[in-house]
């Protein structure tokens, strides 16, 4: 039985962003926000301040969950993550990463994933990495079982080992030719939008002129369609290093330890709770509690 949400409508709030719609964004030269999120608060946020796509991420491997690489969730914390998030959102176009192991074995498995991040979790569309053949063909098949699907190319985290670790891609004429080759072949593939990360900016902005897709860059330059950034980087949430493309409009991590060690300490010396945050009782209540043998 599909768990899936009701269609979402623009009854209570503004239209849901369709994949019209970011296509009418990038003829018109409208930049397109898309943050990373993984649970339910993140996704109300994004909600209020207006952005168009929210993307469920295998980051949230690293981020939320604890583990080393993207590479070690499960397609069912996938989906209990984007669940939470969808949730919390309305206009935002949703979309689910598929995780690693999860579709590259066969179109068949592929179609199968995603239908669950559909049907589960209530995606309006999928992401998966790379360009080579494999994902082109992942690509096709998934976009006949009616499910659109957002590609990504340059630096990609399920495949890093491969590319020589987390670093940037398209820095020499090769590797650009390979990357520009990739975001042509999703393109063709029917994919509705391309992740550029961690590319030269000269070269996505040279790719992006033939590009028909929306491009969303991440450390890719200013000149494609829109960009995206992971909501605990932006946000400060974490205490690590971050990646040269990231920029911190807040620093949540020291607020909330800064907090948190106040409230510690007023526990401890006895300052919390003061009696504004208790309950009281009536007096006659009181004396007739009081009297009641215990």
């Amino acid at each position: 039985m599909s768990a899936r949400p009701p269609v979402r409508t623009a009854a209570h709030g503004p239209a849901p962003v369709t994949l019209a719609a970011l296509a009418a964004k990038k003829r018109a030269g409208e930049k397109i926000v898309m943050v990373t999120a993984y649970d339910y608060p993140g996704a109300l946020a994004a909600e209020e301040a207006g952005v168009d796509i929210v993307l469920v991420g295998d980051s949230g491997a690293m981020t939320v969950l604890g583990y080393p690489d993207t590479n070690e969730v499960s397609v069912d914390e996938m989906l209990m993550l984007t669940a939470a998030v969808r949730r919390g959102l309305q206009a935002p176009l949703l979309v689910g990463d598929l995780p690693f192991g999860s579709y590259e074995d066969s179109d068949e498995q592929a179609v199968a994933t995603a239908r669950r991040f559909v049907d589960e979790a209530g995606c309006d569309a999928v992401k998966l990495e790379g360009g080579g053949p494999g994902s082109v063909s992942r690509v096709r098949a998934i976009i006949a079982a009616g499910i659109p699907v957002m590609g990504h190319v340059g630096l990609t985290p399920q495949s890093a080992a491969e590319l020589g670790g987390f670093k940037a891609q398209g820095r020499t004429a090769e590797s650009a030719r390979r990357v520009a080759g990739e975001a042509l072949a999703l393109q063709d593939a029917g994919c509705f939008a391309v992740v550029f990360e961690a590319i030269p900016a000269a070269v996505a902005e040279t790719i992006v002129g033939s590009m028909t897709a929306v491009v969303i860059g991440i450390g890719a330059g200013p000149t494609v369609d829109g960009q995206v950034l992971v909501l605990h980087d932006l946000l400060g949430m974490s205490s690590g290093g971050s990646a040269r493309f990231v920029k911190r409009y807040a620093d949540l991590h020291t607020a909330t330890v800064e907090g948190l060690a106040t409230f510690a300490a007023e526990v401890r010396d006895g300052t919390y709770p003061a009696p504004e945050h208790c309950y009281g009782i009536p007096d006659d209540e009181l004396a007739a509690f009081l009297t009641v043998p215990r």
